[in-house]
């Protein structure tokens, strides 16, 4: 499998998850949410990382390379690149909360920087 198919499964399969985020919103099942938006934008961030001919980094946040490479993004996503970034940022951590808890642990996935 190449670069460019991996990159369309993995944005394939980001998609997908997006129908069970409505899912879990309805069950306020928050803490699944948060796990499962972080597994959605990590692999539609690296398919797209992929169709640029970027390798991902075995790691759950790349928004970095997302800023660090925004010239060679398509410009719709290349303008958003700050906002991808902040995103994945905030839910790679969040997604530590979600699996091993936090007394802290009131996140809900509206937050106000998501829409």
């Amino acid at each position: 499998m190449n670069n460019h198919t991996l990159a369309q499964s993995y944005l394939i399969k980001a998609t997908k998850r997006l129908r069970v985020l409505e899912v879990l919103m309805e069950e306020d099942a928050y803490s699944d949410v948060v796990r499962e938006a972080q597994e959605t934008v990590e692999l539609a961030l690296k398919g797209i990382l992929r169709q640029i001919g970027i390798e991902p980094p075995k790691q759950h946040d790349v928004g970095g390379l997302i800023l660090e490479y925004r010239d060679r993004l398509p410009s719709p996503v290349g303008k958003k690149a700050g906002k991808l970034a902040r995103i994945s940022k905030w839910l790679r951590k969040e997604r530590e909360f979600a699996f091993y808890g936090d007394v802290d642990f009131m996140v809900t996935p509206r937050a106000s920087f998501l829409r």
